[in-house]
């Protein structure tokens, strides 16, 4: 029997984030918390309230991902994480079925790895992040909480990126590098040092 998830964000994200959990069959998706446009249509799921319907929502309904993108700022990423965690909601991690995440690999809570993503041996990612579609984390990188990795990014072996960091579409950092917290690596950018 499938358990019940709430997304937490009605956006653009959000469309790919139930796209993965469709394929993926794992959930039940009972709707989504939005700071608007309650009773709006996402997909084939209605927006069924904002956050401060979380406290009754959580009583038929303990699991729950951030469904909202990171393009701008994390803060909303993290504020919604946090208060989901303080409601005492499960952030399980979700793979896409069409990703490739290693048996030596770890990944933190609530972090999403969407289709053809691959997470390679002595990975590790943290809580919170999106891993995007066809990025790579290879060997032995550690990625931070709060990150995300674009679409069809790079990290290569060994790296290590700084939490609350965006990687921007088809950026690279080089092998064994770090990259401090807060950075934003712009899309199409190699990272060399």
């Amino acid at each position: 029997m499938r358990e019940n998830i709430v997304l937490i964000g009605g956006g653009g994200h959000a469309k790919s984030v139930i796209d993965v959990l469709e394929m993926q069959g794992r959930f039940n998706i009972i709707g989504i918390i939005d700071s608007q446009n309650v009773g709006k249509m996402v997909l084939n799921y209605q927006i069924i309230g904002t956050d401060d319907d979380l406290k009754s929502i959580f009583k038929e309904c303990k699991n729950a991902i951030i469904s909202v993108g990171q393009i701008k700022s994390v803060e909303t990423r993290i504020r919604l994480f946090e208060l989901a965690k303080s409601i005492g909601f499960m952030l399980p991690t979700i793979i896409s079925p069409l990703a490739y995440v290693s048996k030596h690999a770890s990944l933190g809570e609530g972090t999403i790895i969407m289709h053809q993503a691959l997470i390679n041996a002595g990975a590790k990612v943290g809580k919170n992040c999106i891993i995007n579609t066809k990025a790579l984390i290879e060997h032995d990188a550690i990625v931070g909480d709060h990150c995300h990795i674009s679409t069809a990014s790079v990290v290569n072996g060994g790296v290590f990126v700084g939490e609350k960091t965006f990687f921007g579409s088809n950026s690279m950092a080089r092998e064994y590098i770090e990259i401090s917290q807060n950075s934003v690596i712009g899309g199409g950018l190699a990272v060399m040092r």
